[in-house]
């Protein structure tokens, strides 16, 4: 897998359907502002393998998919809620009790809840976005929790290549990120309401980039397993 191509061809993915494209640009601004649902609509299309990036079109359609696509991905974080609750439950209990046996008894069961939370994330991680694209592909819901089809495509791609390619998404997008959130963290520090206004403005313009972007990546990992 040739991950440098990869995201050399997201790039200009979004570069000459997006960034050279001033008013799909600010469409794509626009979805994100109704509470970014045509922009999961808009990223549906993207995992489909659209080429090039698509018009930002058919609004009612991307409504629908976004709707969608949100739906799955709360059923895939119900298990990451639900271990987080516990955790919070077990956390919160301990400081309440007076029995310093029954704290550490407490704590340690936090603690291992919080172990078992990490697994499951990083397994609902790795299984997630192929779960998606397949749903975005075939059009049913079903398919986007076919663990066993999911699986196999994981298979066809490689293990070892597939979780490569996810850390390396990650931290292609993550650190670009985490630095521009810090940026806007100082601003808002230093001008509290100016900062503010500021780091909305630029979430709004950049994270359909980021979102497309990641979205391209994950359809050719997607595609390498040669799969529809």
């Amino acid at each position: 897998m040739d991950y440098g191509t990869m995201i050399g061809n997201s790039f200009t993915y979004v570069k000459e359907g997006i960034i050279d494209k001033v008013n799909t640009w600010l469409l794509l601004i626009i979805a994100t502002l109704i509470l970014a649902i045509p922009l999961m609509g808009y990223i549906m299309s993207v995992y489909r393998g659209t080429k090039p990036a698509p018009e930002v079109d058919g609004w009612s359609t991307l409504f629908v998919d976004g709707i969608l696509l949100l739906i799955v991905g709360f059923i895939y974080a119900i298990p990451i809620l639900i271990l987080e609750f516990l955790v919070i439950g077990a956390t919160f209990v301990t400081q309440m009790g007076s029995n310093p046996t029954a704290a550490m008894t407490g704590l340690a069961g936090a603690g291992i809840l919080a172990v078992i939370l990490i697994i499951v994330a990083i397994i609902i991680a790795i299984v997630a976005p192929i779960g998606i694209i397949r749903f975005a592909r075939t059009g049913s819901f079903g398919e986007a929790f076919n663990f066993g089809e999911i699986f196999a495509t994981i298979k066809k791609i490689g293990w070892l290549s597939y979780i490569l390619a996810l850390i390396i998404v990650a931290i292609v997008v993550g650190i670009p990120v985490l630095i521009l959130w810090a940026i806007l963290m100082a601003l808002i520090i230093a001008l509290p309401i100016v900062g503010l206004v500021i780091a909305v403005i630029i979430f709004l313009i950049v994270l359909p980039i980021i979102e497309v972007f990641e979205a391209r990546f994950l359809t050719q990992v997607y595609e390498t397993a040669g799969t529809t």
